[in-house]
């Protein structure tokens, strides 16, 4: 029998999580409608409730515009009774800044594709340089007070233009944002690290990173000289295996999932989400069998040794590696 999963409280908000945030930027990619929806029911049926889309997925698809990976959850959503065991979480601002314009008009778009009234979390997708913080803070302030989303958050920002967000928020009584989606795995650990991590520790902000996975490279199908895996989303994960952090991780991900009985994803999910202030891996799935080995990280807990194993391997160069303790 599965052990039951405890959820995790995103500070600052109502909100609580599962361990494993389910990407949905395969659906309506290579995950079609069946798929999407085996995909979500085997999720659900496991206790999961943290679905994450934007409104840019899966516009990189043949014949796509963007919006379909909201539309097929949305269309999940409908025929089921449980939404509000759901934390849906989606992001704007990608392809079309973060004008207060673009913002207002991204969500509204996103609400009506998902088919609901109030979008639990809202990431700015990517930050817009050119828009002032003062100018978007405004706007997401405003779609909270009109109870059209509940939380903010931000993926792809700079630390500085984070602590200027949340400065702001703070002296205007406005919005602020809660937790921080960044680019973070066992071979991308240098940017985020150095820079937002301080910053999210400081203001007590949860962190849902992406791709933690590596675009595939950590569930251990890319290997030297072999060739990129047939149907990969992503082959430019191949280069990986260039860097001095990319075989040695591998190395230790084998040794440690042999081991265990378990597969390498679920290894590299484990050590991720027991990193500071992390409260959920994001990792996407095509099909329910490929999503067993990620929830499977979330009863997983690698021991002192193994932990400092993969530290040691997937450390940057001339970096010493950070404390592993939880939030």
């Amino acid at each position: 029998m599965t052990p039951a999963v405890t959820t995790r409280p995103v500070p600052g908000s109502d909100l609580r999580i599962h361990p494993l945030a389910l990407g949905g930027n395969v659906f309506g990619w290579t995950a079609d409608e069946r798929q999407t929806r085996a995909v979500l029911d085997a999720y659900a049926e496991a206790g999961g409730n943290h679905l994450d889309t934007a409104d840019v997925y899966s516009a990189w698809a043949p014949g796509n515009t963007g919006g379909e990976s909201e539309t097929l959850i949305g269309r999940w959503l409908a025929t089921r009774r449980d939404r509000d065991r759901m934390v849906l979480a989606t992001k704007g601002g990608w392809d079309r800044g973060l004008s207060p314009a673009a913002i207002r008009e991204s969500a509204h778009a996103s609400l009506r594709r998902l088919g609901v009234d109030c979008i639990d979390l809202y990431y700015t997708h990517r930050d817009d340089p050119t828009t002032p913080v003062e100018e978007i803070i405004t706007t997401l302030d405003e779609l909270v007070r009109a109870g059209k989303i509940r939380h903010i958050a931000a993926s792809n920002i700079s630390a500085d233009r984070l602590a200027q967000s949340l400065a702001f928020s703070e002296r205007e009584s406005l919005a602020r944002y809660v937790a921080v989606q960044p680019h973070y795995n066992l071979v991308e650990r240098a940017d985020y690290e150095r820079e937002l991590a301080p910053e999210a520790a400081r203001h007590r902000l949860g962190v849902i990173p992406y791709y933690g996975l590596a675009s595939g490279f950590l569930s251990g199908k890319y290997r030297p000289g072999s060739p990129t895996p047939q149907g990969a989303r992503t082959p430019d994960a191949h280069r990986y295996l260039a860097t001095p952090q990319g075989p040695r991780v591998l190395a230790a991900l084998d040794l440690i999932a042999a081991d265990r009985g378990v597969a390498p994803a679920t290894v590299a999910l484990a050590w991720l989400a027991a990193r500071p202030q992390v409260l959920a891996p994001l990792a996407s799935a095509r099909t329910p069998g490929q999503l067993a080995d990620l929830l499977a990280a979330v009863h997983l807990t690698l021991s002192p040794r193994e932990t400092e194993l993969l530290d040691t391997a997937s450390a940057p160069a001339t970096d010493t590696p950070p404390p592993t303790t939880g939030p």
